[in-house]
């Protein structure tokens, strides 16, 4: 119990030492952050990979309206509190070349945004899952505000409107589940264990979806996804792409498909359809994009419409899939976005045709690049393979025209990447590109450490696959069994 508090509120503390620790906040927040990742190690090695809950706490909280501090640890909260943990370090080093406007604020808000994650990511009263979801999104609003760049006031109000909205209609289906819950709690099991019709389980289907789905983002609720991306610092950027956007696709997984399975059975299929087509319209958007950035946010979209059908396909390849391709996904597009933040700190431009040679002259940088594109591009022997591998089995097992559909995914990531790589990396140098210089210091560091774990994950995804298996299962087959009830 002591070991899941000090996990989920390490960061706050940090972050409010970070606050106040003026031009150190750089040095606090990485000591924080290493010493969250070290204490996340050290409960995944305690952790026994079952389908039990495990350093549950539940704490009375406001007792009279049966809410409890109550949070606890599973196979599948475990591979998402493990990715938070470690992206956020990589996130802070990886800012050490930018010189912020007051560091310690903004250094405190990336360690706020993490105490809240982890509390989505652990909660199991509904309650104190919606407090870690608006938590959460208070430190990135600031950070894309105050740190953003052109136009980043109308684009991150938008972004705001639209989490806003979707977590007013999360916040409606709660409140519903709980009046209609005899115990009068918010606990995760109670709502589980609740009667619901068909029609009752539709709506609540909606009320959670819309707010997961425009977390993830998924089509047509994506439309604040890629300037949003493109306008905030590329920290910020890191944390929406890398962990934010996780939350949705944890919410389905942990709430969605157990509470209302018959609604899930009713309507998952207009959600396969739905992240299909954001699979290929983000792919074909992808495809016009002059700015490298907004090509890796289109990118994005099409590998989290991927796994969300992989998830709607209800199946246990395409929930293993989307465990896996959740941690790869997470890891690659933090690369990514590192990679073009230090192209653009050299020579000022992400715009893809006024590059080139960059190779030539930063042979480092252009082979963790590589390695990078090719684990997003899911080539095997590297980390993405084995998620999207088990995906489309997932969505094949669904349905083969869907299976077929969804695979565009691969074939045009594969073209639009390979195609972005070569224009800014091979030919010949220019004006631009003659004096660029190779990476060096944290650059290396973290790049390498992406690239290594593209590979070892590639080539050794075992441990993954066996952290959540068990748990896997056994939400299928709870939700299973409560579907046969209800029907």
């Amino acid at each position: 119990m002591e070991q899941l508090l000090l996990l989920i509120f390490l960061p706050l503390v940090g972050a409010i030492i970070t606050a106040f620790s003026g031009k150190s906040a750089k040095i606090v927040s990485t000591v924080f952050s290493v010493v969250s990742l070290g204490l996340a190690l050290v409960i995944a090695c305690n952790f026994i990979p079952n389908a039990s809950t495990q350093f549950e706490v539940n704490l009375p909280w406001i007792a009279d309206l049966g809410i409890n501090f109550h949070a606890g640890i599973d196979g599948i909260s475990m591979l998402v509190v493990l990715l938070t943990n470690l992206l956020v370090p990589i996130i802070i080093l990886s800012s050490y070349n930018h010189e912020y406007k007051n560091p310690a604020a903004f250094y405190a808000l990336i360690l706020f945004m993490q105490c809240g994650l982890l509390l989505v990511f652990t909660a199991l009263d509904a309650f104190l899952f919606y407090i870690g979801w608006e938590a959460a999104l208070i430190p990135i609003y600031f950070i894309c505000a105050i740190w953003g760049g052109k136009d980043r006031i109308r684009i991150n109000m938008k972004f705001f409107v639209y989490t806003i909205a979707g977590s007013l209609f999360m916040l409606m289906g709660i409140i519903y589940l709980y009046l209609q819950n005899p115990a009068h709690n918010f606990d995760i099991q109670a709502f589980y264990a609740l009667n619901l019709d068909s029609a009752q389980q539709g709506w609540i289907f909606w009320a959670f979806f819309i707010a997961f789905a425009i977390k993830m983002p998924i089509f047509p609720f994506h439309t604040w996804q890629p300037d949003t991306y493109t306008a905030a610092p590329t920290q910020g950027t890191m944390l929406l792409s890398g962990i934010m956007l996780k939350m949705g696709i944890y919410g389905v997984i942990r709430w969605l498909l157990p509470i209302v399975p018959a609604g899930v059975h009713d309507w998952g299929q207009v959600a396969i359809v739905l992240s299909i087509i954001g699979i290929v319209y983000a792919s074909l958007i992808a495809f016009t994009q002059k700015d490298a950035k907004r090509l890796v946010a289109y990118s994005s979209i099409a590998h989290v419409g991927l796994i969300s059908a992989g998830i709607f396909a209800f199946n246990q390849q395409g929930m293993q899939g989307a465990m896996v391709q959740m941690l790869s996904h997470g890891i690659n597009v933090v690369g990514l976005f590192f990679v073009l933040d230090i192209i653009f700190s050299r020579v000022k431009t992400n715009k893809i045709e006024e590059l080139g040679g960059i190779a030539k002259v930063a042979p480092h940088l252009a082979l963790t690049f590589l390695i990078i594109v090719l684990g997003t591009v899911a080539l095997p022997g590297t980390n993405g393979f084995i998620g999207e591998f088990l995906l489309l089995m997932g969505v094949y097992n669904y349905g083969i025209w869907a299976s077929a559909i969804a695979g565009l995914t691969i074939i045009f990531g594969a073209v639009y990447m390979l195609r972005m790589y070569q224009n800014v990396m091979l030919g010949e140098t220019n004006s631009l590109t003659i004096t660029f210089t190779d990476i060096k210091g944290t650059e290396k560091l973290v790049l390498y450490t992406i690239c290594a774990l593209i590979i070892v994950l590639g080539i050794y995804p075992k441990p993954v696959l066996h952290l959540t298996e068990a748990s896997v299962q056994h939400l299928l087959e709870q939700v299973n069994q409560k579907l046969n009830t209800v029907n």
